[in-house]
């Protein structure tokens, strides 16, 4: 079952834009983020990993086992902005792994292979 969208994919891309050109507030960074989780989950359907990127949000996805109770094995935390910029290909998922600004547990955690999301690339 595909993740269930809450934010307007206009409105989405609109405050990934924003971001883009660095006139984004916190209000409209947070979409971003959101937007941008809700495209992981719909281009890599699944509950194996968990994506977090506080405060903004959360979201399961990645094929494979899914998790019920507890922390889940594969989990994914960044920063907003080290999570857009993954998200519209402004920096590269080895890069910030290896800078320390993504913290990646898991065998199915490396999400290089969906990054950058189509849907958030830089125009």
């Amino acid at each position: 079952m595909p993740a269930r969208r809450r934010t307007d994919p206009a409105t989405g891309r609109a405050a990934v834009a924003s971001w883009l050109a660095g006139d984004a507030d916190r209000r409209t960074t947070t979409t971003a983020v959101r937007f941008t989780l809700e495209e992981l989950a719909a281009v890599a359907p699944g509950n194996a990993v968990e994506v977090r990127v506080p405060p903004a949000g959360a979201v399961q996805a990645v094929p494979g086992p899914r998790h019920t109770r507890g922390t889940p094995p594969n989990v994914v935390e960044t920063d907003v902005d080290t999570w857009l910029g993954l998200a519209t290909g402004r920096s590269r998922w080895a890069d910030a792994a290896a800078a320390g600004r993504v913290r990646a547990s898991g065998e199915r955690a490396d999400l290089s292979a969906w990054l950058p999301l189509q849907a958030a690339r830089e125009r």
